[in-house]
């Protein structure tokens, strides 16, 4: 740990040597391959994997008693195998119903506008971050919208005596299994904090500008982080290690996403392109569309994605094709007077996992809901829920039953714009569905 700092521990990307934890992963699995064959390793964790859902349907089948468990575990096994292909698609769209504005609960807490926020993996408690000078990290309760923890943040160059932020923070990001919760601020610094108790961890240093995206690979403690010089690194955050760093982009990376495979996916700013970097291949794939900066960027399922961009399109993205599948120009429609109107930037987006159902936010005094078209080659407007303010972040809850705004009275970005009437807050907007059951996949998606 460093002089002066709290008891926690900084861990650099600086070095150029290969990370101790990396070079041990490498002897390890050089030692497992002699050990066990690959189709004995494969059929070790197959078994394993099934033991754990046989237990797991088990426990639902009591609470279900008209099913049995076989049956629970065939049908999660299949969705399990479209899920990996990137296949599933949950046809939800078609019966979310316009939530009535009055049940729309805001939470205020953060002085200055919200940039980003996480939901906890059992849709419990959300985390949200701020510009606030310095930082507050809240965690809040979902159903009684009470702020459990804040940690307050420090003002410039107190960083050393200081548990908190002590600069903007532009992104969060929480481990599948709910016990990491990382930050990144302008400072370059990423924070690895305890999500149960809001304490400090780690620190991780190496980025040389503002740290813009952090992802979990879901199912590990793997860390993808984004920054506006332009490169990607990857941590392990159980082992708080630093693994690799990854070049490409030409220009500020603006946000970041990865699910389960080991690789991540990137929005470049001004560069015009979104990539997907394979980890362990040290590759990318290069997708261009938009017209201006590329703002926000999400996966939908293992094979599919969407993001935003400041000439205000909307881009629906297959990972085997280069150009978009479907693309909504002025998604949010235009502003200012006639003959000098601009497209209202997209700040924003989310995707439903595996579903169909998607959500957009920009400064245009709503937050718009869309639908996936069949095969993901279609963009269809179902509805606008009206918001005042900058739409910074935005997350679906793993349910559906909700979707959490961050909005701010600035971009999360920058200051071009202040709408004074929006408030600093956090919405968590219910979403009613016309029918509880939907079709687990599209006809056609397969």
């Amino acid at each position: 740990a460093t002089a002066g700092r709290p008891a926690d521990e900084e861990v650099s990307s600086d070095s150029e040597t290969e990370s101790p934890f990396l070079g041990r992963r490498r002897r390890e699995a050089a030692e497992e391959e002699v050990e066990e064959t690959p189709q004995e390793k494969k059929l070790r964790l197959a078994k394993q994997y099934l033991e754990e859902l046989r237990q797991l349907e088990e426990e639902r089948a009591e609470e279900e008693e008209d099913l049995e468990p076989a049956d629970l575990i065939g049908d999660r096994l299949k969705e399990d195998v479209l899920e990996q292909k990137g296949r599933l698609q949950r046809l939800v769209a078609k019966d979310v119903q316009p939530p009535d504005p009055a049940r729309i609960r805001v939470l205020r807490g953060h002085q200055l506008p919200v940039t980003c926020l996480v939901i906890s993996p059992d849709d419990r408690f959300i985390f949200s971050a701020s510009k606030d000078g310095s930082l507050i990290k809240c965690k809040w309760e979902v159903d009684s919208g009470k702020r459990l923890c804040v940690v307050p943040g420090g003002k410039k160059g107190t960083e050393e005596r200081h548990m908190g932020h002590a600069s903007h923070v532009l992104c969060m990001a929480i481990s599948s299994d709910g016990k990491y919760l990382a930050t990144g601020d302008r400072n370059k610094l990423i924070m690895i904090w305890d999500a149960a108790t809001c304490k400090r961890l780690h620190i991780f240093t190496g980025h040389r500008d503002a740290v813009s995206g952090l992802s979990f690979r879901k199912g590990t403690h793997q860390l993808y982080s984004a920054s506006h010089d332009r490169c990607v690194k990857v941590w392990d955050v159980g082992e708080n290690a630093y693994m690799e760093t990854l070049f490409g982009h030409q220009d500020i990376i603006t946000g970041l996403d990865s699910l389960s495979r080991e690789c991540c996916v990137t929005a470049g700013g001004r560069d015009g392109t979104v990539r997907l970097w394979k980890i362990p291949e040290e590759s990318q794939l290069v997708f261009s569309g938009h017209q201006g900066s590329i703002d926000c960027i999400q996966l939908i399922n293992e094979e599919h994605m969407v993001s935003g961009a400041d000439d205000g399109s909307l881009a629906l993205w297959g990972l085997t094709k280069k150009k978009p599948l479907a693309l909504a120009r002025q998604a949010h429609g235009e502003q200012g007077a006639q003959g000098l109107q601009q497209p209202y930037w997209i700040s924003a987006v989310a995707a439903l996992r595996n579903s169909d159902l998607l959500a957009t936010g920009s400064h245009s005094g709503s937050v718009k809901l869309w639908k996936c078209g069949e095969g993901f080659r279609k963009l269809e407007h179902l509805l606008d829920i009206p918001l005042v303010g900058f739409v910074n972040s935005l997350k679906f809850s793993a349910a559906g039953d909700f979707l959490v705004a961050g909005i701010g009275q600035e971009h999360r970005l920058g200051r071009w714009w202040r709408i004074k009437e929006a408030k600093n807050s956090i919405c968590i907007i219910p979403l009613k569905q016309k029918t509880t059951a939907s079709s687990p996949e599209s006809p056609g998606s397969t």
